[in-house]
């Protein structure tokens, strides 16, 4: 049953399983086992960042297809969203169903035009494309006000039943962890867990179905794909149009959890940045490595100016080590992190445990053979 949850595309090893099963249910109660704000927060952005860094993995990982604007499909599902519910007199399930399916329309008529005209460039080129396309986006969101509240942003109201007012219990519950508070707070948190959850299985879906076999084959070498007979700019183009999609739901769930939208929130170019760093981490090619990478990343990002600061006043009196060590440097900490992790795991984290466990697989065999051999050698 597990295996077709799953698509059959099973972690491989036993290091994996176990790492994957404790971040799952970190984050399938991250509510009890971390009911901080800030906690809390951090586990919401990393659900959506596995959405959206999936969704970019099919795009870069299984096509081979490198695009800079990644991040305009996650602001425009952010921005339909807020667009929609600042509208509405009232804040409803109808203007949320409203907000996303018009900004998947929209992402669906730019994917197609990118890729029906971009697509049949070199790789470079579609980048650069795609940046300027980028840009170009954000800068239209910042100018028009009346519309995106420009660099201010919009804020919005969400339904009764998603605002931080509402309560499903007067009182908070009682847990062996602590007291959790059931409000709109944890609905919405467990809104995006299935909602991201359901959007993780599709992609693993795709891309272990006969069309995901060609995106691959493509990634390999698309030539021989064409001389196969398979139209590959109609199947690069569909991958950008999914690709999209997905990242547009996921730019949905940001604006339904933060109840604002803005340039820097869903469109800056460090978000894509930051989703480019979570692929090389968790692993090219292997949508654990969403999984893996967001939860490695986000936490070193927001947890590592706390753990400078406990650092630095730790090491006080020890020349040039306080000043390392201050939490304005957690940029050059991080980067740190970053280049120890290419080094030490050049194919990802996913990609290093499955190596590990492939060795051990056919190192085993050999071992029992010499094993055997050796008593009939002294005899």
């Amino acid at each position: 049953m597990l295996s077709r949850l799953l698509s059959h595309d099973l972690p491989r090893s036993r290091w994996l399983v176990a790492l994957l099963v404790v971040l799952f249910l970190g984050l399938a109660f991250a509510p009890f086992l971390f009911p901080g704000v800030k906690a809390l927060n951090v586990a919401a952005k990393v659900l959506i960042f596995v959405a959206l860094v999936a969704s970019f993995d099919l795009l870069l990982g299984y096509t081979g297809i490198v695009s800079f604007a990644h991040t305009m499909f996650f602001g425009i599902g952010a921005y339909g969203v807020a667009i929609s519910l600042n509208a509405a007199s009232e804040p409803s399930w109808g203007a949320i169903t409203l907000g996303v399916a018009a900004a998947l329309a929209v992402s669906l008529v730019l994917s197609l035009m990118i890729g029906l005209f971009s697509l049949r460039v070199r790789a470079i080129f579609f980048a650069m494309i795609t940046l300027a396309v980028a840009s170009a986006f954000l800068t239209l969101a910042s100018q028009l006000s009346d519309l995106t509240g420009g660099e201010d942003g919009l804020t919005f109201r969400v339904p009764e039943l998603l605002s931080p007012a509402f309560r499903l219990m007067e009182d908070p519950l009682v847990t062996p962890l602590g007291e959790v508070d059931l409000n709109g707070r944890f609905i919405t948190y467990y809104l995006i867990f299935f909602a991201v959850t359901a959007i993780f299985l599709t992609i693993l879906r795709i891309v272990n179905s006969p069309f995901g076999r060609v995106l691959q084959a493509i990634r390999e070498n698309d030539f021989r794909a064409e001389a196969l007979g398979y139209r590959t700019v109609v199947y690069r183009t569909l991958s950008n149009v999914l690709s999209a999609g997905f990242a547009t739901l996921a730019g949905c769930l940001l604006a339904l959890w933060l109840r604002y939208n803005g340039p820097d929130t869903s469109l800056s170019f460090e978000i894509m940045l930051d989703i480019l760093l979570i692929v090389v981490i968790g692993g090219m090619g292997t949508l654990y490595g969403a999984l893996i990478g967001s939860v490695l990343f986000l936490v070193a990002q927001s947890y590592l100016q706390d753990l400078l600061r406990l650092a630095g006043q730790a090491t006080e009196g020890i020349p040039l080590l306080p000043a390392l060590l201050t939490p304005d440097r957690w940029m050059l900490w991080l980067g740190v992190l970053f280049v120890l992790s290419v080094y030490y795991f050049p194919t990802g984290v996913v990609g290093k445990l499955r190596e590990r466990a492939t060795r051990s697989a056919q190192a085993r065999p050999a071992g029992g053979a010499g094993a055997t051999a050796q008593p009939a050698t002294r005899h």
